[in-house]
């Protein structure tokens, strides 16, 4: 097992060169590029003059955008796994196609398929792209994307869809501003005792986590946090459901307050499960985040609540999501994985 290194959390020097923790902190600034030079003007046809019979989305964050838009979409929505279409697409249906790709053939597939059978399409691409040239057409609206960051990409277009009436309202800007408040929450240059995250890579310094969220977009953002920890530790994370997690939790080893810390040989490798709280106020989430915790206190597990409770559905995501990546950042330098964290 390695050893996690915490003086490593407090060495700007080191700190400074984790290209990960760089691009964490510039997720506003991605958010904002996006949204203030995005062209939506194609879209103005859409709304009450053009109200779709389903929409169909494939792509990177296409299950990001599922889970935004269902609680309020007028019309059924499908987060599709890939880059092909349902045989019942048609023409009374949208298409969109999500990617950070400047070529893909099964992207330009889908879209020529799509705009046969007569599909109103609209692309999120980079600016420029092949596929943006592939799939200009009557029916087909190309967002143009700048910073190759799927999230910022997403937001762009969940966006967009609440102007036109298919979604609810986004506002960018505070998904931006509540972007930078974690960066500087978990700024490398704040010190361990008031940095969430850095405490937070501690705490996993030597535990298996268990991610657990308890509305759609908290789970959908603990799935994202935990592949992070796995990541940047080398070892196993899950994020499951309460039903999965449980008898996880009721089979963890036990901790041994007489364990020698300096004995290299010794497995004390304990679990930490991670709650995410976007205080929903769901019954059924707040009876499960009870149950997840009296099963934690009965088997010596210990547990870590990320928890943000202001601002809109998306804002609240993004604040969960960005806090555990910042925190898998930090276990990654610990560990002295830090240079293989991407950018």
């Amino acid at each position: 097992m390695a050893d996690f290194d915490d003086s490593l959390l407090e060495d700007t020097a080191v700190l400074e060169r984790v290209p990960s923790l760089r691009r964490l902190a510039e997720a506003g600034a991605r958010v904002r590029i996006e949204t203030g030079q995005t062209d939506l003007t194609g879209l103005a046809d859409l709304g009450d003059r053009y109200r779709p019979r389903a929409v169909i989305a494939s792509g990177p964050e296409s299950r990001l955008i599922r889970a935004v838009l269902e609680p309020h979409c007028p019309v059924p929505f499908v987060a599709w796994p890939a880059h092909v279409l349902p045989a019942w697409v048609g023409a009374l249906d949208l298409v969109i196609v999500l990617t950070g790709l400047t070529y893909d053939a099964d992207v330009s597939n889908t879209i020529a398929e799509a705009s046969r059978r007569g599909a109103r399409v609209i692309v999120t691409c980079p600016i420029g792209s092949p596929v943006a040239e592939q799939a200009a057409g009557r029916n087909t609206t190309v967002v143009g994307t700048r910073t190759a960051d799927p999230l910022a990409a997403a937001i762009v277009l969940l966006d967009a869809l609440y102007r036109v009436g298919l979604g609810p309202a986004v506002l960018p800007s505070r998904v931006a501003d509540a972007m930078d408040a974690v960066a500087t929450a978990c700024s490398p240059y704040a010190d361990i005792s008031v940095n969430p995250a850095k405490d937070l890579a501690i705490a996993l310094a030597d535990d298996l986590p268990l991610v657990w969220g308890g509305t759609v977009l908290a789970a959908r953002a603990s799935r994202r946090i935990a592949e992070a920890f796995r990541d940047a530790s080398g070892r196993p994370a899950l994020a499951a459901d309460a039903s999965d997690l449980v008898p996880v939790m009721q089979g963890a080893k036990q901790r041994d307050p007489f364990a020698d810390p300096f004995d290299t040989f010794a497995d004390d490798r304990g679990t930490t499960l991670i709650v995410l709280d976007d205080a929903s106020g769901d019954r059924v989430a707040a009876k499960t985040r009870a149950w997840l915790q009296v099963t934690a206190d009965e088997h010596d597990v210990r547990v870590r609540s990320i928890r943000h409770d202001e601002g809109n559905d998306v804002e609240r995501y993004v604040c969960l999501l960005q806090q555990g990546l910042f925190g898998a950042a930090y276990l990654a330098v610990g560990l002295g994985r830090g240079d293989r964290m991407a950018g």
